[in-house]
């Protein structure tokens, strides 16, 4: 028997994230949501070592993610102990007021409560991204897929004692901290999380198919995000939106299982070697910020 990963196939974790429909589109619209809490933003803007090349970073979290989620333990293991490594180091204190959160509050990437928030617009967002274009879940489905995600968080050093204790009781945490008074994006955030949702540097996305992604990013925002993101809505846009998911709907069943199902690697990696491109001709990045310190 080949060696076993944390999440055997036939998991609700693996089920979901096997799609590319999932794979390529859920990591963008987390990290956008995620940025709401302006702990969770300045924590990671001030320690990454990718502020001119975000794309880099997205590229690389979404290959890690893809080896928890696919490869065996020792090979989940190895990405854990490196990620434990640079999280030990993620913390501080917000600088300056950031809507009701005021100057010297703390962060830390082991805070139980930002590891949820972590977590929760990923489950969230690939949840969202696998009804949109495979097929709509029954509520046990989402609660075994919830489960398999808290195991996903505890890896990570979060407590299961933080989590909610089943899917709907996650998306009442996930709307409660969008719809909350303390949702804010600083003028930085909401600059790198419209670059990451509508800017990707990709070869194999351009002019037409880039615009009929950036349809379906922006309508499957919640209208609070797109107002804090300061993105139009319109009836034709909601049109336009409701076309796109049909189209492909109708195309699933002439598609190749291969392009349908699979790891995404390849597609991160040429995300990122785009955004090399273009910084190598002379342009900065899509949502590039100058280096802190």
């Amino acid at each position: 028997m080949p060696p076993q990963g944390y999440f055997p196939p036939g998991s609700m974790l693996r089920k979901v994230h096997r799609e590319r429909a999932v794979g390529l589109m859920y990591g963008q619209r987390a990290l956008a949501i995620g940025a709401i809490d302006p702990r969770n933003f300045v924590g990671t803007r001030t320690h990454t070592r990718h502020a001119t090349r975000p794309f880099r970073r997205l590229a690389a979290t979404g290959k890690m993610f893809e080896e928890i989620f696919f490869g065996t333990k020792s090979e989940a293991d190895r990405v854990l102990a490196a990620v434990h490594r640079m999280h030990s180091t993620v913390k501080g204190e917000l600088p300056e007021d950031a809507g009701s959160m005021r100057a010297g509050t703390p962060y830390s990437a082991l805070d139980p409560e930002l590891m949820l928030w972590t977590i929760a617009p990923a489950a969230d967002s690939a949840i969202y991204f696998y009804e949109l274009f495979v097929r709509e879940l029954a509520e046990a489905e989402r609660d075994e897929f919830w489960a398999d995600y808290v195991r996903f968080g505890e890896l990570f050093g979060m407590s299961a004692s933080v989590a909610p204790d089943s899917w709907q009781g996650l998306r009442d945490h996930v709307d409660g901290k969008i719809n909350g008074p303390d949702a804010h994006l600083t003028d930085e955030a909401r600059y790198v999380g419209y670059a990451v949702m509508m800017e990707i540097p990709h070869s194999r996305t351009r002019g037409p198919a880039m615009r009929l992604h950036n349809v379906v990013m922006n309508g499957s925002l919640p209208a609070r995000m797109r107002e804090l993101y300061g993105l139009r809505w319109t009836p034709a846009d909601a049109l336009a939106f409701r076309a796109v998911v049909a189209a492909s709907r109708a195309a699933r069943p002439l598609t190749p299982r291969s392009a349908l199902h699979g790891r995404c690697a390849s597609y991160f990696d040429d995300v990122a070697a785009a955004e090399r491109a273009r910084i190598e001709s002379g342009r900065p990045a899509p949502g590039a910020l100058a280096p802190v310190g």
